[in-house]
């Protein structure tokens, strides 16, 4: 996939200022952010549905838009599969028919030949007179990827898949969606603000925050380096304070009431500091924060020690449970941390 978007949009209050680009073929990059940061409207740019104020989309050497160029494409030209939340099949239409109008620009015995080859690989055989509404959840997600598949598209757009799902069969279209994932030649736009299934499912990230965008970066590094504040928040990360750069690698946590350093790169701009939760350990000489235990939250497979500082703010420290059993439960614990899990933040437009 050779993706470039570089868009502005403004709706109402809301205003997007996005941009990222991917050359990697087969890539699948998920758009991760909260609900409102921009994500489903930054796909709905991509497909055609809206059309930006100012900026250029181009997929593989073909402009979609460019608003200086005067060019926008319309949505059937785009070549763009676009998998909507509830799957927008059409109602009045049986499975075949709702896959045979995803298979356009071919004659009427191709594209019959086509949807029947999808119904297939999506496993519906036998489903092909059934409306929508006859459906399983699962079944019609597998009749939205057909219709879609039956198009040739060169990107597919996934506009958070699982949202209308949940439990086992959440988990067991994941593991279908994946496969698919796998063996479709183009790229893939996921979108999602759930870190979970962005770690499982994609390989790179752009995190969307406020309707901006940080760098790309890989999903990897999302989650072991994140250089903003949105970045970390959104990775899951619970234990933030405002902080200073007051030398090198040296960081003054004020929320925390200590002076932490880090290995990592302190870059200019630095406003936050992040370490997450099960990064912590009870003794060690560097990074120590005396603290004094305000509760203790017994979770599914481990112990959320909540943790006094100095400062007055609470720490969340995660540990197995028959660890903090072997520690006896103390009132008090010195938490330290290697430099290396100290993550200096930026808070704003990273770009």
């Amino acid at each position: 996939m050779a993706l470039s978007v570089d868009i502005e949009k403004s709706l109402g209050d809301f205003s997007l200022d996005v941009s990222f680009a991917s050359d990697s073929p087969a890539e699948t990059l998920a758009l991760l952010g909260p609900s409102g940061c921009g994500k489903s409207m930054t796909l709905k740019c991509i497909a055609g549905l809206l059309r930006p104020d100012r900026g250029r989309i181009v997929l593989n050497d073909r402009v979609l838009f460019d608003s200086q160029a005067g060019v926008n494409l319309a949505p059937q030209r785009r070549r763009v599969g676009y998998l909507f939340q509830q799957y927008a099949l059409f109602p009045h239409m049986s499975v075949e028919q709702n896959v045979v109008c995803g298979a356009t620009g071919a004659t009427s015995a191709d594209r019959s030949e086509r949807a029947a080859a999808q119904i297939r690989a999506m496993h519906l055989e036998g489903l092909e007179r059934r409306r929508p509404s006859e459906l399983s959840g699962g079944q019609q997600q597998r009749c939205a990827m057909a219709r879609i598949l039956a198009g040739s598209p060169e990107l597919l757009l996934l506009d958070e898949p699982f949202s209308a799902l949940d439990g086992y069969l959440r988990w067991q279209l994941e593991l279908e969606l994946t496969d698919v994932l796998k063996t479709f030649p183009g790229g893939t736009v996921y979108v999602s603000h759930n870190r979970d299934e962005v770690y499982r499912m994609c390989d790179t990230v752009c995190v969307l925050s406020h309707g901006r965008s940080d760098p790309r970066v890989s999903v990897h590094e999302l989650f072991e380096r994140p250089s903003s504040l949105a970045a970390a928040l959104i990775s899951g990360c619970k234990n933030i304070s405002a902080a200073t750069t007051i030398g090198e690698g040296l960081l003054d946590c004020s929320d925390w009431g200590v002076t932490l350093r880090t290995s990592l790169p302190v870059g200019e701009g630095v406003t936050h500091v992040g370490v997450r939760a099960h990064y912590f350990s009870v003794g060690g000489e560097e990074n120590v924060i005396p603290c004094s235990v305000d509760r203790v939250i017994d979770s599914t497979f481990s112990s959320i020690v909540m943790a006094r500082t100095p400062g007055g703010a609470l720490l969340r420290y995660e540990l197995p449970k028959e660890e903090w059993a072997a520690l006896g439960e103390p009132a008090r614990v010195t938490l330290s941390v290697d430099p290396s899990c100290v993550m200096p933040l930026s808070d704003g437009d990273a770009r």
